[in-house]
Protein backbone atom coordinates (compact mmCIF):
# COMPACT_ATOMS: atom_id res chain seq x y z
CA UNK A 1 0.00 0.00 0.00
CA UNK A 2 0.87 3.75 -0.91
CA UNK A 3 -0.35 6.90 1.42
CA UNK A 4 0.16 9.83 -0.14
CA UNK A 5 0.13 13.24 2.10
CA UNK A 6 -0.66 16.81 0.26
CA UNK A 7 0.53 20.17 1.82
CA UNK A 8 0.86 23.53 0.92
CA UNK A 9 -2.69 24.62 -0.06
CA UNK A 10 -4.63 27.66 1.94
CA UNK A 11 -5.78 31.45 0.70
CA UNK A 12 -3.80 33.43 -1.68
CA UNK A 13 -4.69 36.61 -3.82
CA UNK A 14 -5.33 36.72 -7.34
CA UNK A 15 -1.64 36.48 -9.38
CA UNK A 16 -0.55 35.15 -6.15
CA UNK A 17 1.47 31.66 -5.99
CA UNK A 18 1.72 28.48 -4.23
CA UNK A 19 3.41 25.06 -3.68
CA UNK A 20 1.36 21.82 -3.28
CA UNK A 21 3.97 19.32 -2.34
CA UNK A 22 3.03 15.07 -1.79
CA UNK A 23 5.00 13.01 -0.06
CA UNK A 24 4.35 8.96 -0.73
CA UNK A 25 4.95 6.41 2.33
CA UNK A 26 4.61 2.84 2.18
CA UNK A 27 5.69 0.53 -0.87
CA UNK A 28 6.89 3.23 -2.73
CA UNK A 29 10.00 1.73 -4.76
CA UNK A 30 7.75 0.83 -7.79
CA UNK A 31 7.57 2.96 -11.00
CA UNK A 32 4.71 5.21 -10.95
CA UNK A 33 3.45 8.60 -12.53
CA UNK A 34 2.46 11.31 -10.19
CA UNK A 35 -0.50 13.77 -10.63
CA UNK A 36 -3.02 16.04 -9.41
CA UNK A 37 -6.40 16.08 -9.97
CA UNK A 38 -8.88 18.95 -8.37
CA UNK A 39 -12.92 19.09 -7.80
CA UNK A 40 -14.80 21.91 -7.28
CA UNK A 41 -17.95 22.06 -5.52
CA UNK A 42 -20.31 20.15 -7.17
CA UNK A 43 -18.40 18.95 -9.73
CA UNK A 44 -16.33 15.58 -10.53
CA UNK A 45 -12.52 15.50 -9.81
CA UNK A 46 -10.51 16.57 -13.03
CA UNK A 47 -7.04 15.94 -13.92
CA UNK A 48 -4.74 19.51 -13.56
CA UNK A 49 -0.98 18.27 -14.24
CA UNK A 50 0.93 14.75 -14.35
CA UNK A 51 4.49 13.45 -14.71
CA UNK A 52 5.59 10.21 -15.42
CA UNK A 53 8.36 8.05 -14.04
CA UNK A 54 11.01 9.71 -16.64
CA UNK A 55 9.80 13.34 -16.14
CA UNK A 56 7.32 13.45 -18.83
CA UNK A 57 4.85 16.35 -17.76
CA UNK A 58 1.21 16.74 -18.86
CA UNK A 59 -1.14 19.34 -18.19
CA UNK A 60 -4.86 20.71 -18.75
CA UNK A 61 -5.37 23.35 -21.11
CA UNK A 62 -6.75 26.04 -18.08
CA UNK A 63 -3.37 25.31 -15.94
CA UNK A 64 -0.74 25.20 -18.90
CA UNK A 65 2.14 28.10 -18.45
CA UNK A 66 0.71 28.47 -15.06
CA UNK A 67 1.54 25.70 -13.08
CA UNK A 68 4.48 23.29 -13.30
CA UNK A 69 4.52 20.06 -11.72
CA UNK A 70 7.52 18.07 -10.43
CA UNK A 71 9.15 15.10 -8.20
CA UNK A 72 12.09 14.35 -6.09
CA UNK A 73 12.21 10.69 -7.25
CA UNK A 74 15.07 10.11 -3.74
CA UNK A 75 12.09 11.63 -1.54
CA UNK A 76 9.16 10.02 -3.45
CA UNK A 77 7.20 13.45 -3.23
CA UNK A 78 5.76 15.42 -6.31
CA UNK A 79 5.65 19.09 -6.08
CA UNK A 80 2.83 21.28 -8.00
CA UNK A 81 4.14 25.28 -8.54
CA UNK A 82 0.85 27.36 -9.33
CA UNK A 83 1.21 30.75 -10.34
CA UNK A 84 -0.50 33.58 -11.19
CA UNK A 85 -3.53 31.88 -9.44
CA UNK A 86 -7.05 32.83 -10.67
CA UNK A 87 -10.11 33.08 -8.52
CA UNK A 88 -11.50 29.75 -11.05
CA UNK A 89 -8.32 27.69 -9.30
CA UNK A 90 -10.21 27.53 -5.99
CA UNK A 91 -11.23 24.09 -5.37
CA UNK A 92 -9.50 21.34 -3.44
CA UNK A 93 -6.41 19.67 -4.35
CA UNK A 94 -5.53 16.20 -4.93
CA UNK A 95 -2.61 14.22 -5.54
CA UNK A 96 -3.15 10.79 -7.32
CA UNK A 97 -0.35 7.70 -7.84
CA UNK A 98 -0.52 5.25 -10.60
CA UNK A 99 1.46 2.43 -11.10
CA UNK A 100 1.11 3.18 -15.53
CA UNK A 101 4.26 4.96 -15.27
CA UNK A 102 5.08 5.66 -18.51
CA UNK A 103 2.34 7.93 -19.21
CA UNK A 104 -0.12 10.32 -17.16
CA UNK A 105 -3.78 9.71 -18.08
CA UNK A 106 -6.54 12.14 -17.21
CA UNK A 107 -8.93 9.36 -16.11
CA UNK A 108 -9.43 9.74 -12.30
CA UNK A 109 -10.02 6.12 -12.41
CA UNK A 110 -6.68 4.68 -13.49
CA UNK A 111 -4.77 6.25 -10.46
CA UNK A 112 -4.58 3.43 -7.60
CA UNK A 113 -3.60 5.80 -5.06
CA UNK A 114 -5.20 9.25 -3.55
CA UNK A 115 -4.27 11.71 -1.34
CA UNK A 116 -6.40 13.30 1.26
CA UNK A 117 -6.90 16.44 -0.63
CA UNK A 118 -5.81 19.82 0.34
CA UNK A 119 -7.98 23.42 0.18
CA UNK A 120 -6.62 26.12 -2.44
CA UNK A 121 -8.45 29.07 -2.38
CA UNK A 122 -7.45 32.24 -4.17
CA UNK A 123 -9.62 35.59 -3.84
CA UNK A 124 -10.52 38.40 -5.89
Amino acid sequence: QVQLVESGGGLVQTGGSLRLSCAASGRTSVANTMAWFRQFPGKEREFVAGITWSFTTYYSDSVKGRFAISRDISKDTAFLQMNVLKPEDTAVYYCARSTQYARASIVRDEYEYWGQGTQVTVSS
